[in-house]
């Protein structure tokens, strides 16, 4: 693969991690109309009809199957515990447990795959989860977002911990997928498989009181379902299992850590939410650690040695 083809997807990733940063906004203001579950599964669903006819007369195999349904699967506990993990715990101890994805991967890959990062993307990996954490501070000190995290630690931190695992395990599965089926069929197969789960759940959490079923038609939700169905699942969806695997899972882990940063542009000029110092030096660091990953592998490349 040349650079140019390199730095295509890198940018399409970023482009990826901007329609999701504007989506935090969106499926807030949704949620106050639906609930999660349901919400889930509508968004998933009519992003599967609408791949309908791109795999209508495909022969879908076994072996397709198994790794569109894994996708599915590990897509849908990331969405369903990080949602319900909100219900737990602080935005800003949710945006930090779930910024330690960026961590985890190199870490995951290694087990996984026997691949190790380079050192440029291990030093990266670190400048962002030290940038999240500046952001998730909200203009506090970082000191006492660590000593929250530690001493005030309770389920919805652990249900977050767990969706960064699993969204982990996602950018891995589908690093090591993608090389091997069609792409239609294997986006349609992960796309349903997340809409079936999220029917199936918000009738068993009904069920258990867990969340009871909730829609209430407004203009909010219906342009919220209309914009994460079409560019927040349909496209994000499609352009990462397209272009995730031109680049590491690790690389792809630090582009992705721009979203908080996206996010808080989204919430500053809809919301009206201030962006506060420690933002702003959070922003800097995860850019900072981009660009360290980038410059470290350039230079290997230079010097014509395999990229990890």
């Amino acid at each position: 693969m040349n650079s140019k083809q390199k730095y295509k997807s890198e940018l399409i990733l970023l482009l990826i991690t901007l329609l999701w940063g504007a989506t935090f906004v969106i499926v807030k203001e949704s949620l106050k109309d639906i609930s999660s579950m349901v919400f889930i599964s509508i968004r998933f669903f009519i992003a599967g009809v609408i791949l309908l006819p791109f795999v209508i007369n495909k022969k879908i195999t076994k072996l397709n199957f198994k790794a569109g349904t894994l996708l599915g699967i590990l897509l849908f506990i990331g969405f369903a515990v990080q949602t319900v993990g909100l219900k737990y715990t602080s935005a800003t101890k949710s945006g930090f447990f779930t910024g330690t994805t960026v961590i985890m991967i190199p870490i995951l890959q290694t087990i996984i795959e026997k691949k190790r990062p380079t050192n440029g993307v291990i030093i990266g990996s670190i400048l962002v989860m030290i940038g999240i954490a500046f952001l998730s501070s909200g203009g506090n000190s970082i000191f006492n977002l660590f000593n929250d995290v530690a001493t005030n630690f309770n389920l919805g931190d652990g249900l977050t911990l767990i969706c960064a695992f699993f969204f982990a395990i996602y950018i891995i599965y589908l690093d090591i997928e993608t090389v091997k089926h069609e792409f239609w069929i294997l986006l349609f197969l992960q796309i349903i498989t997340t809409a079936v789960l999220g029917l199936a759940f918000s009738i068993i959490f009904s069920g258990l009181n867990l969340e009871p079923l909730k829609i209430n038609i407004t203009k909010n939700l219906l342009g919220g379902i209309l914009y994460t169905s079409i560019f927040a699942t349909l496209i994000t969806t499609a352009l990462q299992t397209k272009y995730q695997k031109d680049v590491t899972p690790a690389k792809a882990g630090i582009i992705f850590s721009f979203e908080p940063i996206f996010s808080a542009i989204f919430a500053f000029f809809i919301l009206e939410e201030k962006i506060t110092n420690f933002g702003y030096l959070g922003a800097a660091l995860i850019m900072l650690g981009l660009f360290v990953s980038e410059l470290y592998e350039n230079l290997i490349m230079k010097n014509g040695k395999s990229k990890v």
